[in-house]
């Protein structure tokens, strides 16, 4: 079978911008509930968004932190479907708040210089044990702030073993995309601030380029095979 590495687009804020991305190809769309970002939507701003979505989109949630009631609040006017956990949170409480939602989850680890390949993987283990809801890292750089850092980190560090189940995050861009994909080959890519005309805004072009660059690695890896 041929490889089709997935592609989520973060920090979707308008209409124009989703029918964008999904004219794109991308598989999923980020929609980011942490109000200190720049990209944050209330429920209220999101609930039209999400409505928009056409099937076999996954919509997803980025939370940090966020509590049983924050969580309800988005779910109840904006039913997105896959949470994305970026925060503090433990093994235990993304299992908590999912299992109250009734909502699968990712889990990002934010990847410092010291971090090894052991760490990842003890880490998928953590998860996985925790909770049936777990489906993957997603595997973004360490910043002090929270939310995407748009900086890289070493991809080396990532187990083969790995690669093929996690979301790789952190400083891609349209430059990068397809050696990112050709040399980690992960299960998926997320990108948001490399694709924006401004923060919050995306650049239809830039989407558009992006896929095409993760599908230029994908068909340069089914060369290989």
């Amino acid at each position: 079978m041929p490889n089709k590495t997935r592609t989520k687009i973060c920090g979707i804020t308008r209409l124009e911008d989703l029918r964008a991305v999904v004219d794109a190809g991308a598989d999923a769309l980020g929609f980011v509930f942490y109000p200190p970002s720049p990209r944050s939507l209330t429920p209220e701003a999101a609930a039209p968004l999400i409505a928009a979505m056409p099937p076999f989109v996954t919509s997803v949630g980025l939370f940090v932190n966020a509590s049983l009631e924050e969580l309800q609040a988005v779910i109840k006017l904006a039913p997105i479907q896959l949470l994305q956990f970026h925060g503090d949170e433990s093994a235990q409480e993304c299992h908590r708040l999912a299992s109250a939602v009734n909502r699968p989850f990712i889990r990002a680890f934010r990847v410092k210089p010291d971090t090894s390949a052991a760490d990842l993987l003890e880490c998928e283990i953590e998860y996985q044990a925790a909770s049936p809801l777990f489906q993957g890292l997603l595997l973004d750089t360490f910043v002090d702030s929270f939310g995407g850092s748009g900086k890289v980190f070493d991809w080396s560090l990532i187990p083969k073993e790995l690669a093929p189940r996690v979301v790789l995050s952190g400083g891609l861009s349209v430059q990068n995309a397809t050696d990112a994909v050709v040399g980690v080959r992960p299960f998926a890519v997320d990108i948001s601030s490399g694709v924006e005309l401004s923060k919050g805004v995306k650049d239809a072009a830039k989407v558009r380029a992006f896929v095409q660059a993760v599908r230029l690695a994908d068909s340069m890896q089914d060369n290989q095979n």
